[in-house]
């Protein structure tokens, strides 16, 4: 879902990463356009999510090991499967903000400041706190740098470490 949110229509038929959500009749944004590898910012620590895992059944994973499958009487192979139903989709644009922007402190600080600054329709602050980085491994330094390190690449000290969670994955690669 993160990797396609620059192209895929989210509840307020705008892409997931927009620069034009409407709120009040402002435009508003949740992305950064750029050319590298995409990173994402959520606030995971309210009710409604950015985005929506939904598990209709449960996993249930089935094997063949007996000599008395058919399958591993015919061919001496052994097989291994899971079986669920599940579905994943968008929830709150406003919870998610999406770059292609450098991840450097200038970016995630904008990021940030951004996402802080959602509002509601009404005007009342939507009181966004970014908790969570989601990079692919070719950031995981950077971000590392960026929200572990006790001190910048300067050698001043890192007002971002702890700021959010770091999760790294392929799926984004």
């Amino acid at each position: 879902l993160l990797k396609k949110g620059f192209a895929q229509r989210c509840y307020d038929g705008q892409y997931f990463f927009d620069t034009d959500h409407s709120v009040a009749g402002a435009s508003v944004s949740n992305m950064q356009a750029g050319s590298g590898p995409s990173w994402f910012l959520l606030d995971t620590s309210k009710l409604v999510k950015p985005l929506i895992f939904q598990k209709r059944r449960d996993y249930k994973f089935t094997s063949f090991t007996k000599d008395t499958d058919e399958h591993v009487f015919m061919k001496n192979e052994y097989l291994f499967g899971v079986d669920a139903r599940v579905n994943a989709g968008y929830g709150l644009w406003q919870f998610a903000f999406g770059s292609k922007g450098t991840l450097d402190e200038a970016n995630y600080a904008a990021a940030r400041a951004a996402m802080r600054g959602i509002k509601t329709d009404s005007g009342r602050p939507l009181l966004v706190n970014p908790t969570v980085l989601i990079v692919p491994p070719e950031l995981e330094d950077t971000a590392r740098k960026l929200l572990i390190a006790q001190q910048n690449s300067a050698g001043a000290s890192n007002i971002y470490a702890g700021s959010a969670e770091l999760i790294v994955t392929g799926w984004l690669a």
